[in-house]
């Protein structure tokens, strides 16, 4: 009776893909990376299902990338540019929406339009092409330097460590902001809090999906998570584990398949999106017999 089997031609070459993978710097990086990004835009990701503010998320990713193109303008950091660009426009639409000039959508669809008008033009006024510009705009967790993963984990651990100090008022304002607000609740300096959350959640995830894709990885995820759980700590801990598992699903399978690594891993999380939905068990017959 043999003791030990002789691992598979699949688990063989597994094992040297990922040790292949973990021998370059690059890849330890990345995959670091993405565990941080995937938990942090997943968290978030909740209280943006749950507060109905997926547009604004795809508004101030714009910005930030508006950042980053006049970030390699003038020669100058192009994260903290986009993180300066994203919070300035959070501000602005935040201040707007609670004043009542202009509805919250219509508001961000302004500044959706003026930024990336400004990253045009930037573009436009650089001497040279610069494929990092487009690695912003596209995605390329594989670039991602040291600079670039201090940036990460000191804001990443920034906003999860406010979503702990926090997490009984956003709770509150989430399902019930004017009862929130009866109560004594600070209910309009913690929105503008959460956008604030937000806006830091895209710019650390910029090098990884990109300004067009960055807001998958923050809706899909806690979307996804949704379709399984009606209890909202549970739904914060699958939206994790599919926002991590699927961000490092997405840098391995990039790496192996040799694809863009941001669409990678949008494509992987909606898949998984998508299987949540055809087996969630809220499903109803749309029929009955009866």
């Amino acid at each position: 009776m043999e003791l030990f089997t002789k691992p598979s031609a699949v688990e063989t070459f597994y094992e040297a893909v990922m040790f292949e993978m973990l021998s370059y710097e690059f890849m330890q990086r990345a995959l670091i990376a993405s565990v941080v990004i995937g938990l942090v835009c997943s968290i978030i990701g909740v209280f943006v299902i749950l507060k109905n503010l997926t547009f604004i998320g795809a508004g101030t990713s714009h910005a930030a990338f508006g950042g980053v193109t006049l970030g390699y303008l003038i020669g100058f950091n192009p994260l903290y540019l986009a993180i300066l660009f994203s919070l300035v426009t959070v501000w602005v639409v935040g201040y707007l929406s609670r004043k009542g000039y202009l509805k919250l959508d219509a508001s961000v669809g302004i500044f959706y339009s003026l930024t990336m008008a400004l990253a045009v033009l930037f573009i436009g006024l650089m001497k040279a092409y610069n494929a990092e510009v487009y690695g912003y705009l596209f995605g390329s967790i594989l670039s991602v330097t040291n600079m670039d993963m201090k940036i990460i984990l000191i804001l990443g651990t920034i906003v999860l460590l406010i979503v702990y100090l926090f997490f009984k008022e956003f709770h509150f304002i989430t399902f019930d902001e004017e009862m929130a607000t009866a109560s004594g609740i600070a209910t309009g300096w913690l929105s503008f809090l959460l956008l604030n959350m937000i806006a830091l959640t895209i710019v650390i995830s910029l090098k990884s999906v990109g300004a067009i894709l960055v807001f998958a990885l923050i809706v899909t995820p806690a979307a996804a998570a949704y379709q399984l759980t009606y209890s909202m700590i549970r739904m914060f801990l699958y939206s994790a584990l599919i926002g991590v598992g699927s961000s490092v699903a997405g840098v391995v399978l990039s790496y192996w398949l040799d694809l863009p690594s941001g669409a990678t891993t949008v494509l992987f999380v909606s898949a998984v999106f998508f299987l949540t939905v055809i087996f969630s068990p809220k499903r109803r017959p749309v029929f009955s017999l009866r």
